[in-house]
């Protein structure tokens, strides 16, 4: 006796909820009846994207005329001077990477740590934007530190560091194990 009332009290609340439901589904029909009906966007309207630039095309990219090369030199730990032509915009140390110049860039130029260590050598650090405060505060970790002591990662080529020079330093705290090689990826 007691099962039987179980099942006709609990047909009765699912008969209840299913009534209110109802209920509620005539009225939302009722109001949304005065509203406009949703349409879809024109296809002027529709998102439009500029082409698509994978991480790190730019970096491989040549320049497109003579003006907008920039000529840098890397000197390594052991005074070997390299010579690339990079063009404005490239970040020195994505463009070491291309000219496959041990500068390792751990953090992938997130600022996060000090592997892309350089020294700007002559008047071209002046001509460097200042750094900025959290780039300061890891240079202050840096071993070596000089006053001309910047992150490769944070100098961005323009028409007015052509000629630049970037002395590594003779360590860093390298954050790969040793004998690793740094390669783009």
């Amino acid at each position: 006796v007691d099962g039987a009332k179980t099942n006709i009290s609990c047909f009765i609340i699912t008969s209840k909820i299913i009534k209110m439901i109802r209920l509620m589904l005539r009225q939302f029909r009722n109001i949304s009846h005065n509203y406009p009906p949703i349409r879809p966007l024109p296809s002027s309207r529709w998102m439009h994207t500029t082409n698509t630039l994978l991480h790190g095309e730019y970096e491989w990219q040549d320049p497109k005329s003579d003006d907008e090369i920039v000529r840098v030199t890397y000197i390594d730990k052991d005074g070997k001077r390299t010579e690339v032509k990079g063009k404005v915009g490239d970040n020195v140390l994505y463009l070491a990477h291309r000219y496959g110049i041990e500068m390792e860039g751990a953090c992938e130029a997130s600022l996060a740590c000090t592997t892309c260590h350089v020294y700007v050598i002559g008047n071209h650090f002046d001509q460097l934007p200042e750094a900025d405060e959290k780039e300061d505060d890891l240079l202050d970790m840096a071993p070596f530190l000089r006053e001309n002591s910047r992150l490769g990662c944070q100098i961005v080529l323009t028409k007015e560091l052509d000629g630049l020079e970037l002395q590594l330093p003779s360590a860093t705290r390298n954050f790969y194990v040793d004998g690793h090689k740094p390669k783009p990826h």
